[in-house]
């Protein structure tokens, strides 16, 4: 089939203006922060599906450590092989908090209890598949949350349990454990399983939610969005936008965190968050929206990527197979936003967007992140700097240069200045990131076969 050349990809010039501009959104001052909580509160274990052996507690503590995480979630507690291990192996430490029995005493990191549970149901004659993240203040409400779990769906067969009941039953469980448990709708943007979802969402929060919405104060804005996205619907006016990794393997620790000027405590955690406490709540740490797998519209195996102004030419539909496309975070976040781009309340919470160290590291060398050198690299820059985020964060230029050398200084520097080029990701697939030069649009590779970026 021959298509016009415009049906395909995205002006790449276009791409780095976003980035550059509207996609960064208002940096915090550098400063140096001695009661800096940098936390992660969205993992998985290796229970649940697509995951890692080596998404264990002893493992992600060390990962952690290497991170610069303070404060890492537990994920999966709903399961009950990792929740045998999360009693044998943690003790509780500061309020509401836990850390490894062996580190007793050590400072980092902590775990605090987290799950993600997965809602598969019909309303208003809809299927609906929500994603929900949940976090216990004890080992006592994680324990009365799974009972009631199991006694209504299998909690064994997946990290992440699928439950037939809604999302609205889901927080009443949850609060019925204990009323410090919180639930935060998990990656809200992405099609398939979150609140707004394109495929299977809401268009707000009280449409899922009811008469329980009083009781959601955050939403997890996911590896596809951003909080300037977000910052578009005054409905989240009063709704703190939180990020995490949503991690499968310990290398993807800490791709997405928030930062916290506090004291390492569940309880004031969860105060910050309900008040939206900019003094306390410093920035979250972001991927450019544009590398997450849904920022884009598309269809992954037509090798079709469409921009939302694309996709609504072409009525959401691909013109290779005549389906219809799947429909990304950006055009649904145009959809429902009731502001144009670049609006910025005056109490938001800012934002730092950053590219993985391994990642920086990889396109310095001109090598893929799995290679050799690249690991050996990482390893080095992190144990002498003390973590990634020290490097990503916090070193000045010339202590990068004298630590990694002037080309990594220098592709940290076009990060940290969102100078960079980015082939938006889609329908899966994640976007691709260039630093030093352009990225390349997609191609047609014929039906049934990915375009090259």
């Amino acid at each position: 089939m021959n298509l016009p050349a415009a049906s395909f990809g995205v002006s790449k010039t276009s791409v780095l203006k976003k980035s550059r501009s509207k996609l960064r959104g208002i940096e915090p001052s550098m400063r140096d922060l001695n009661m800096r909580i940098i936390a992660d509160l969205h993992i998985h274990s290796k229970y649940s599906r697509a995951t890692s052996k080596d998404m264990n507690l002893n493992t992600l503590a060390l990962w952690a450590k290497v991170k610069g995480i303070d404060i890492l979630g537990t994920g999966d507690f709903t399961h009950p092989a990792h929740f045998a291990s999360i009693e044998e192996l943690l003790e509780p430490a500061e309020p509401g908090l836990f850390s490894l029995k062996k580190d007793k005493g050590k400072a980092v990191p902590r775990f605090m209890l987290t799950a993600e549970v997965s809602n598969i149901y019909t309303q208003n004659g809809k299927t609906r598949k929500i994603h929900s993240l949940i976090f216990a203040p004890s080992m006592d409400a994680a324990r009365k949350m799974n009972s009631a779990f199991s006694r209504l769906g299998n909690i064994t067969s997946d990290g992440r349990p699928i439950f037939g009941f809604s999302a609205k039953d889901l927080i009443k469980i949850a609060l019925d454990s204990d009323p410090a448990s919180m639930l935060v709708p998990a990656h809200a943007w992405t099609p398939w399983f979150s609140i707004f979802g394109s495929k299977s969402g809401f268009d707000s929060i009280e449409g899922c939610f009811g008469e329980y919405s009083k009781h959601i104060y955050a939403i997890e804005t996911g590896l596809s969005s951003n909080p300037m996205m977000n910052w578009r619907l005054s409905a989240l006016d009063n709704i703190a936008l939180i990020s995490n990794s949503d991690a499968h393997s310990p290398s993807k620790l800490g791709r997405e965190a928030n930062v916290f000027d506090c004291a390492a405590d569940y309880f004031e955690i969860i105060d910050i968050i309900k008040k939206r406490d900019r003094k306390r709540f410093l920035f979250t740490v972001e991927f450019f929206p544009e590398e997450g797998k849904y920022h884009y519209d598309g269809h992954r195996d037509c090798g079709i990527l469409f921009s939302p102004e694309q996709t609504l030419k072409a009525n959401k539909t691909c013109p290779v197979c005549d389906k219809g496309l799947t429909i990304g975070v950006m055009s649904r976040v145009n959809e429902l936003a009731d502001r144009p781009e670049g609006f910025t309340p005056p109490d938001a919470i800012p934002a730092r967007h950053l590219v993985p160290l391994e990642e920086i590291l990889a396109e310095s060398f001109d090598m893929g992140v799995s290679s050799g050198k690249v690991k050996k690299e990482y390893r080095r820059l992190t144990e002498a700097a003390g973590s990634e985020f020290k490097i990503l964060l916090d070193m000045g230029a010339d202590e990068l240069a004298s630590l990694a050398g002037q080309r990594v200084a220098t592709a940290i520097a076009k990060v940290r200045n969102g100078d960079l080029s980015i082939t938006p990701g889609f329908d899966g697939e994640f976007g691709k990131v260039k630093i030093f030069g352009k990225a390349e649009t997609i191609t047609p590779a014929g039906p049934r076969q990915i375009g090259l970026f």
